[in-house]
């Protein structure tokens, strides 16, 4: 009855292991949207997929044919799977229904409850409800839950019944903050965490910041009270000399706006209609746990700041994962702003002109981060093809027992690195990780293209255990594209680079293989 089941599910929605989750879909997916259906090995055969477990993606652009499924959007489909598990959408101007969570000791070491809808933002009891207090609340308040509720409704049950046999991710709690230090609640700075940050502040205040000393004290970590400022002037955004700094914000943020009011009006136009409509789709599917990146006031910012970009560099166009780069400089830029915790905060709540300069400031030091990687995002993405290739040479020097497993399991690095590439890891990791992890990768030299490679070699090396365990193709590909990251930090980042440094150094040769 099981198998009837599944294969009455997967020939009623052809497109589910390719599309990406809505925006009010479950909060816990029960497979990771991004792997195509021609890695379903078990999967039962159709006219498309026949033949697909004998079969390899011997090039890049036959890899790419075999995994359409995987880019392509079918909102109406969407909507079949979640089979009235999601509320109706809002009316195009309405704020929409996203919780609230206090945070808590607790909240921060556990993970949340499982819940398929994003309950509405309220304070107020509620019999339906689970109820949850804040116990360093000082005022007695109490956030309620009504993903009990939710999921005992009939629609909720029959689509989780038909879904229980695929593998599910682990739950990732709303309420973990995206930056670990110097948040509400949390502990005070230790002695070296407070000379750190004199000695960050001491180097930002100088007339002429020795950058060079700024990214080596930043490699191991930025305070949260000066990432702004530091991360301005280490992706070339800001000069070194104070004196001319406000002078080029002014103007920079100035010219951004001056796009805005040249071509964003365009975007309705027949030859950017496709772009906009690309971008529109995969915004709200950008961090859809956070409630921050759900407000349509934010939306509206990441948008603007894509279609910019896009008809700026018309030799790439807009590539799904870009928006995911603009999220790290977009909240580093807000919590310039804002001490409580980010996820929760209302952008409205911020002057106008406040706004303005977060939405520009994340539009250019984006703009110099892609300016560095963006043969990643051209046609046929060669720039991914040449690091997927060299992550192969470089894992087959540093682990054989691994490269060799791959290849017994008819493994192809293409199929979990593609997007450890085309993302830089932010789907393998939390936002707070990512953070941190750009730390290091704006103080090293060629972070996001050279040292982005050992970093990934680490990480692949890391679940060592786990990998060889696995001894069947889809059991190692939903390994791959499952990592247990969600309750990682900085320390554990902070481990993953030191390997990758150590790796940096003892293999520098062995990317450039694949290029001689």
């Amino acid at each position: 009855m099981a198998t009837d089941s599944r294969i009455h599910f997967w020939k009623r929605n052809t497109k589910v292991p390719g599309s990406l989750q809505p925006v009010y879909g479950a909060q816990h997916p029960p497979l990771d949207p991004r792997i195509p259906r021609a890695f379903l090995k078990d999967t039962p055969k159709s006219n498309s997929t026949q033949n697909v477990k004998s079969k390899k993606a011997s090039s890049f652009l036959e890899f790419a044919r075999s995994t359409n499924d995987a880019w392509d959007i079918d909102d109406e489909e969407d909507e079949d799977l979640l089979m009235g598990a999601a509320p109706p959408a809002p009316a195009p101007h309405s704020r929409p229904a996203v919780p609230t969570f206090l945070p808590t000791q607790a909240d921060s070491d556990s993970e949340a409850p499982p819940s398929d809808t994003l309950g509405p933002l309220r304070n107020e009891p509620c019999p339906a409800d689970q109820q949850m207090t804040d116990d360093r609340s000082t005022n007695g308040r109490v956030v309620k839950s009504n993903s009990e509720a939710q999921l005992n409704t009939p629609s909720v049950r029959s689509s989780l019944q038909k879904q229980q046999s695929l593998p599910v991710r682990p739950i990732v709690p709303l309420v973990a903050r995206i930056s670990d230090q110097n948040a509400s609640g949390a502990p005070p700075m230790t002695v070296r965490e407070k000379t750190r940050l004199d000695k960050f502040r001491q180097l930002l205040a100088s007339p002429n910041t020795d950058l060079e000393e700024l990214r080596k004290h930043s490699w191991s970590g930025i305070p949260r009270e000066v990432r702004p400022i530091t991360w301005r002037l280490l992706s070339g955004y800001l000069p070194a000399n104070m004196e001319r700094r406000e002078q080029v914000l002014q103007r920079k943020r100035e010219e951004y706006f001056g796009f805005i009011e040249q071509y964003y009006h365009s975007r309705t136009d027949e030859h950017h209609r496709d772009t906009y409509r690309q971008i529109h789709i995969d915004i709200p599917r950008t961090n859809p746990l956070i409630p921050l990146f759900q407000q349509p006031l934010v939306q509206e910012v990441f948008e603007r700041i894509l279609f910019i970009w896009a008809i700026r560099h018309p030799a790439s166009g807009y590539v799904q994962g870009i928006n995911d780069l603009v999220t790290p400089f977009f909240v580093v830029f807000l919590s310039e702003f804002v001490e409580e915790d980010v996820e929760n905060f209302e952008m409205s709540g911020l002057p106008l002109d406040t706004q303005r300069n977060i939405e520009a400031d994340s539009f250019w030091c984006m703009s110099k981060l892609l300016d560095g990687i963006q043969d990643n995002y051209t046609f046929a993405q060669p720039g991914i093809q040449i690091k997927v290739k060299a992550l192969e040479e470089l894992v087959s020097r540093i682990d054989e027992d691994i490269h060799n497993h791959f290849k017994r399991c008819e493994v192809e690095y293409l199929q979990f690195a593609f997007r450890w590439m085309n993302n830089l890891l932010m789907r393998e990791l939390p936002l707070r990780c990512t953070i941190r992890l750009w730390d290091t990768y704006q103080a090293e030299s060629e972070g996001f293209s050279h040292f982005h490679l050992y970093v990934c070699a680490a990480f692949l090396i890391k679940w060592r255990k786990e990998i060889l365990s696995h001894v069947d193709f889809q059991g190692q590909l939903m390994l791959l594209q499952n990592l247990p990251t969600i309750h990682w930090g900085n320390e554990e980042v902070g481990l993953l680079l030191a390997e990758a440094y150590r790796l940096k150094y003892m293999f520098a040769d062995a990317p450039n293989h694949y290029r001689r």
